[in-house]
């Protein structure tokens, strides 16, 4: 998947509120030490509407509003982690019921993402900022990175994937549409935006369980070459292409997007690019400039931000080492530099909201499948994942970009855009 931003702390500087009183926090004449740690934090939160209720039966929350949700923090050990390092310690806290929270996990995460754009950074936070150092993307980094992520059961993501195992934004039409069909409007969005015809080629970068690849050989009649360096997903996906009698125009290779060869009429990379490292765009335009001819064009699907940042550290050190999803700014380090021109670019935000809706609600329902195949903690880290990622992209920290681009001399490319919307 990809994947999801923030945490509990943001660093943008604060924004003065109009009519804001001067103390908004509760304030009790025995208030303890912790208690006023407890509100010192709050105040760097932003002040979200969220109660925090301590061990000792202390409760701290901003004054004048009703609570969204509450967070119990059940011992003085774990308040201070989370004081000193909230973005990684509070949800590792979570995973390992150290907190609790009463009511919504969402809506408690939307919360403190829209309050944190009103927050500032303590020192100790900037330091910390300075001192992490994110998983690498070098060849055999990225394949470890990979691994850690993808490769820990094809059996434990098709119980919340749904039937296409397309782990990736779908696409949906009206807000009636269910997983698996907006999965698959997803892919014929992708195709009708890459304009496929049959008996073309086409070479797809990080292919995941190789369901797109499939549905371009049997919808739009190419071949297509497929890289992935998941060995869980590859052996999924040749022996789904034979069963269902593909084999001859999809291959699934397992090996590195910077290892592609050969000429192509149509690149595509959906989900892939969280993965490559902005040290790497101008690498990665390299291949899709030599793989495409005159009249070659592309495809790339990704999360991305409104402005560079690295990935929220606690999914960059739990769920998904190396990733970082881009700026559109950052993103122009692919085309640039090989002078390939930009045709079209999407948002799909809140689609991806609504697909990870679909997803956690699908994991809520196999839970105690999960929590045998693993633990409990894999349950609770999994679970605010999930739900920490439908809040980065319903909040707008998230963005899903769409980018369409070609050779500069392809002067073959649509004068409207009613193509993309055609049946």
């Amino acid at each position: 998947m990809n994947a999801s931003d923030e945490s509990l702390i943001t660093s943008p500087k604060p924004k003065s509120r109009p009519g804001a009183p001067q103390e908004s926090l509760r304030r009790g004449p025995s208030a303890s030490l912790e208690g006023r740690l407890m509100r010192g934090l709050l105040r760097r939160l932003g002040e979200p509407p969220i109660e925090f209720i301590l061990w000792n039966g202390e409760h701290i929350a901003p004054a004048g509003v009703e609570p969204a949700c509450r967070v119990r923090i059940l011992d003085r050990a774990t308040l201070l982690s989370v004081i000193t390092d909230p973005q990684v310690r509070f949800p590792d806290a979570y995973s390992e019921g150290r907190i609790e929270i009463e009511g919504d996990l969402v809506r408690l995460l939307e919360e403190v993402y829209l309050a944190g754009s009103r927050s500032a950074s303590s020192p100790v936070g900037r330091v910390l900022e300075r001192l992490r150092r994110p998983h690498a993307n070098t060849l055999s980094g990225s394949r470890e990175n990979i691994h850690h992520h993808y490769d820990i059961g094809n059996a434990f993501y098709s119980l919340w994937l749904g039937a296409t195992m397309a782990y990736t934004c779908a696409y949906y039409p009206t807000p009636e549409t269910t997983l698996d069909e907006a999965q698959v409007a997803k892919m014929h969005h992708v195709c009708r935006k890459l304009r496929l015809r049959p008996g073309e080629s086409v070479v797809e970068a990080g292919c995941g369980w190789g369901t797109l690849a499939l549905h371009m050989a049997r919808h739009y009649g190419v071949k297509v070459r497929a890289f992935n360096i998941s060995r869980e997903q590859v052996a999924y996906a040749r022996e789904r292409a034979e069963r269902e009698g593909l084999a001859s125009q999809v291959e699934y290779v397992l090996d590195d997007y910077r290892n592609i060869s050969g000429r192509y009429d149509a690149f595509v990379s959906v989900g892939m690019l969280e993965h490559v490292g902005v040290a790497n765009y101008r690498g990665l335009g390299e291949v899709i400039s030599r793989s495409l001819g005159d009249n070659g064009r592309g495809l790339i699907h990704s999360i991305g931000r409104n402005f560079p940042a690295p990935l929220q550290p606690w999914i960059e050190k739990r769920i998904f080492p190396g990733a970082c999803p881009p700026s559109l700014g950052e993103m122009m380090g692919i085309f640039e530099p090989w002078d390939l021109s930009i045709l079209d670019v999407e948002n799909l935000r809140l689609h991806y909201a609504q697909t990870l809706r679909h997803w956690l609600a699908l994991f809520e329902g196999e839970v105690e499948r999960v929590r045998h195949m693993f633990d409990e903690k894999f349950v609770r880290m999994w679970r605010m994942y999930l739900a920490g990622s439908v809040a980065g992209f319903t909040t707008g920290t998230l963005q899903l970009f769409q980018v369409v681009f070609a050779s500069r001399r392809n002067n073959d490319v649509p004068r409207t855009r009613e193509y993309l919307y055609q049946t």
